[in-house]
């Protein structure tokens, strides 16, 4: 173990103040790191990719562990990739196999681990449609396992494993195209960027390409010498606005920005999801807001992310996100939920 490792060094916001940090490059050590701990009343906070953790500059009182653990392995019509598998490479591995069936998912920064934990999702697919199982670690009972998707209670950008410490990822499987189509086609803007009506599939590996294309254009794609790309990727979920409440929002959208103004909904069970990044941008906040001046900053390429100029403290953007949260509930009267798991700070 070392101490006093600053946590910004492993987060893709670049923020985070210190803690003791034990690595574990296997899932052994990680297990038993982690019982280890919880037996000792030790408080611990997983870290894998850190893509999607906002940490208080006053750091964690109690032990990171960090999930370093890599393995891939791709079968007949499936892969298996350990908890802190690089999630990108983990789709680039399947796709240069010659396999389908996580292409849209290309670019995600963080661990494959993670991605049951958040029901990650991008350009019409998300990791509940794909996943055909996720090896866990009971950390009550010490049971090692392997759980089903109808276990995990997905929902958009969620499930039963997020906001909980009672199981930790160990290993993921995902169902593979062995042909090496793509998954049917469900984003309009990817199918028409690839020439292609919704619901076709196309190569694997060309829609890989777009996909890498689109997020880059958005920085979304990692890149340390774009700030833009120093985030936690979108800092709000879209939200979605029960039935009885989408004539209240959108009389409040008509008022702000005009009825004959195209609004960019999808249909849900039991509501309509509205566009978070078109409710922040109606709502006053430009791409690059407050200034160029300022630490932290919405992207310039995409407002709903919150990037860190190279300054930024977790406060500084905890401050952002909070301005942006009650600029749109105050116009529209609709409340973003933030993304990123928070450590040691509310908003």
């Amino acid at each position: 173990m070392r101490d006093a490792v600053p946590l910004a060094e492993l987060t893709t916001l670049r923020v985070g103040g210190p803690a003791v940090l034990a690595e574990c490059t296997s899932t052994e050590s990680l297990v038993a790191t982690v019982r280890a701990l919880d037996a000792a009343g030790i408080p611990v906070l997983l870290v894998a990719g850190g893509s999607n953790l906002l940490i208080a500059d006053s750091g964690f009182a109690g032990v990171a562990v960090r999930i370093a653990t890599t393995g891939v392995r791709i079968g007949a019509d499936s892969v298996v990739a350990e908890a802190g598998a690089n999630w990108d490479a983990v789709v680039a591995a399947t796709v240069e196999a010659g396999f389908g069936g996580l292409e849209c998912l290309s670019g995600i920064p963080g661990s494959a681990g993670a991605t049951p934990v958040q029901n990650v999702g991008a350009y019409g697919v998300e990791v509940a449609a794909l996943l055909r199982r996720v090896r866990l670690l009971d950390r009550a009972s010490g049971e090692i396992r392997w759980a089903e998707p109808a276990e995990l209670g997905f929902g958009y950008r969620t499930s039963v494993l997020k906001h909980s410490d009672a199981a930790m990822v160990l290993e993921v499987e995902f169902a593979l195209r062995a042909d090496g189509s793509s998954a049917p086609l469900g984003y309009r803007e990817l199918a028409a960027a690839l020439g292609a009506d919704e619901g076709e599939s196309r190569p694997a590996a060309l829609v890989r390409a777009e996909v890498l294309r689109l997020r880059a254009g958005k920085g979304m794609v990692l890149d340390s010498g774009d700030h833009d790309t120093w985030s936690a990727g979108s800092f709000f979920t879209n939200p979605v606005i029960p039935d009885s409440r989408v004539d209240e929002v959108r009389a409040a959208i008509a008022t702000h920005v005009g009825a004959d103004v195209a609004v960019p909904t999808w249909a849900v069970a039991g509501g309509v999801k509205f566009s978070a990044g078109w409710l922040i941008e109606r709502a006053g906040f430009a791409k690059g807001f407050p200034g160029a001046d300022a630490p932290a900053r919405l992207s310039t390429k995409h407002t709903l992310a919150l990037t860190n100029r190279g300054a930024a403290t977790a406060a500084d953007i905890a401050a952002l996100a909070r301005e942006v949260r009650e600029g749109v509930a105050e116009r529209f009267r609709v409340h973003l939920e933030p993304e990123p798991v928070t450590v040691g700070l509310t908003l």
